[in-house]
């Protein structure tokens, strides 16, 4: 009888946690742990967001402000703000955290690097956010800015580290070229990186700080490994920005991002499937998907789909088009799939092509997010993916031989 209780107990208990999960401690888990000892009898100052949180889902502000040993001073926030109630894009203004009281620094406003004077109060700056593993979101270009401001103002920086939500293993895409740095594309990395933030850190601060590196400190997470993606820690997911709101966003994203910054067709932003699809009214739906199924890309799926968007890209309107399916995550190569929709867009509906319909204004932000005008110039002679493949792919092997230097996990 004991034993069949038990057994109960312990059906009950995988249906609550899956016996799958992993329990991964976090940066600021293992900070706690170490009861904040690398912060006593400094001024602190957090950037952070919604997802910089514990394993019991508290805030790494309130843990920080409430820690008997740590003088948290300021707080800086990026895009979409410290409390995550700014819409992308928008301005963030500097403000005070009604919660805490303390003094909020925008780091997506005026400047997007901290100034001296933002800095001039605090000794050690730590950075706690959720990043997606894709160099076009913003997050990690706040932290390599901010790393820049800390180490001319002479400060310390940590770094509570976190998953990257698509493993440690997925590399693509070109390094960004020279006019096409920006704030979509702050560092000379590859579209799809492969690291944690915590390793991106320690990469940036010797590969592109090393006439004035900053002085870093990485909080290593502990049972993480590589292989992991985002749904094998067993970690709760906090949405990065209103349009991740679950682990499997990170992976659409380099899905079908590129492509949506010429807002000419929809890809799910504004109705309830964010890029995770691709839609037009002049698209036939069952047609385009067997077109896109007989490509037979590793690892991808395509089914019809007919929508109505509630926002963004047609709004109201009736379009059809597929929905991506990832049936088997490593085979995929997940950015160059909305390079062969554009592709076969132009061959299924040859007067809609996308670079000779979409305005021409957005080119300047595809090229940014794409790291070069070469992708878009090239491709745009033939629509054809094999005419850029080479060169999205010509610098993934040379980055990962730099990039093992700096791997904190096997």
């Amino acid at each position: 009888m004991k034993n069949f209780k038990l057994l109960i107990t312990l059906f009950t208990l995988s249906l609550v946690f899956p016996l799958n999960a992993q329990r991964i401690k976090t940066g600021i888990e293992v900070l706690k742990s170490q009861n904040f000892k690398i912060l006593e009898g400094k001024r602190v100052g957090l950037i952070t967001n919604p997802t910089g949180i514990d394993n019991n889902l508290t805030s790494t502000v309130d843990i920080l402000n409430n820690a008997p040993n740590v003088n948290l001073v300021a707080l800086y926030g990026p895009e979409h703000g410290v409390r995550g109630d700014i819409h992308a894009g928008d301005k963030v203004d500097s403000s005070v955290d009604a919660a805490t009281g303390l003094p909020v620094h925008s780091l997506y406003g005026a400047t997007r690097k901290p100034t001296p004077e933002m800095l001039k109060d605090i000794d050690v700056l730590v950075y706690d956010i959720q990043d997606i593993g894709c160099r076009s979101f913003t997050y990690i270009s706040t932290m390599g800015v901010a790393m820049e401001a800390a180490a001319e103002n002479d400060k310390e920086f940590i770094v509570l580290d976190r998953p990257n939500p698509l493993g440690g293993n997925k590399v693509e895409g070109n390094l960004v070229e020279d006019p096409y740095i920006s704030f979509v594309s702050q560092f000379k990395i590859p579209y799809l990186y492969g690291l944690t933030c915590g390793e991106l850190a320690l990469l940036i601060n010797k590969e592109f700080m090393s006439e004035k590196p900053c002085d870093l400190k990485v909080v290593k997470m502990k049972k993480w490994k590589r292989k992991m993606t985002y749904e094998d820690t067993g970690l709760q997911w906090v949405p990065s920005s209103p349009h991740i709101p679950h682990p499997h966003s990170a992976v659409f994203y380099p899905i079908s991002g590129i492509l949506g910054e010429l807002g000419y067709m929809s890809i799910g932003v504004g109705y309830t499937i964010p890029f995770q699809m691709f839609a037009a009214p002049w698209i036939k739906a069952e047609e385009f998907a067997q077109r896109m199924n007989q490509l037979n890309l590793p690892g991808i799926k395509f089914r019809p789909i007919h929508l109505k968007p509630f926002y963004s890209v047609g709004k109201g309107e009736h379009l059809q088009g597929v929905q991506v399916h990832v049936v088997n995550y490593k085979k995929a190569n997940l950015s160059e799939i909305q390079f062969y929709i554009m592709q076969e867009v132009a061959n299924l509906y040859p007067e809609k092509k996308i670079f000779d319909n979409c305005n021409k204004s957005r080119f300047n932000m595809f090229d940014k997010v794409s790291g070069s005008n070469y992708i878009r110039e090239k491709f745009s002679q033939n629509n054809n993916w094999n005419d850029v493949k080479d060169y999205w792919n010509k610098d993934v092997a040379d980055f990962m031989k730099l990039s093992k230097k700096y791997y904190l996990y096997k």
